[in-house]
């Protein structure tokens, strides 16, 4: 078996093994499953990411890459993005070379609502008014420290005010109303 290949179906298991030991997580507030993603152009900062995030409540379920490869980031962000959607994971945060185009593809999930924050600002806004559910960072876009920053306001303000909620819904019913049947 080339290294290829190997590295692909060790990648398929820990995937499966990853999914299959989400059921746990969903019920504990102390533990709660962060879908984590990125690109070759995102891969060392999902490294430095995993690292912090680890220690804290968040379990942290890696979709991948899992070397610095070239890897077709709309594949990594439907991963990160059906986890959310199924409500296997509370969050989702993918990291591309803009974080533009993972957004895209992960807006194409329904019940996703993705949000490309280069600043923390936009990451408290995205939470705060929208209720973004999933992140993308564009590791081309900022260091280190920064993403860093942006992550723990995105993974730490809520949507509490009545009338973002309200429009949050309606962001939802427009969904829906594209939804095939």
């Amino acid at each position: 078996m080339d290294e290829q290949l190997r590295a692909r179906v060790r990648e398929i298991v820990e995937r499966v093994v990853a999914e299959q030991n989400l059921g746990g997580a969903q019920d504990s507030l102390a533990q709660r499953a962060l879908a984590l993603g990125a690109d070759h152009g995102g891969f060392e900062l999902k490294a430095i990411l995993t690292r912090a995030l680890v220690p804290r409540e968040y379990r942290v379920v890696d979709c991948g890459a899992f070397s610095p490869e070239p890897v077709d980031y709309p594949d990594i962000a439907y991963a990160v993005a059906k986890l959310v959607s199924d409500g296997a994971a509370w969050r989702g945060i993918l990291i591309d070379g803009a974080g533009i185009g993972s957004a895209m593809a992960a807006n194409k999930v329904p019940g996703v609502r993705a949000a490309n924050c280069n600043d923390v600002k936009m990451a408290h806004n995205a939470r705060e008014h929208n209720d973004a559910n999933v992140l993308t960072l564009g590791a081309k876009m900022m260091d280190a420290a920064t993403a860093l920053e942006i992550v723990q306001i995105f993974l730490t303000t809520e949507c509490t005010a009545a009338r973002h909620q309200k429009r949050v819904a309606k962001i939802m019913d427009i969904e829906k109303r594209y939804l095939k049947k």
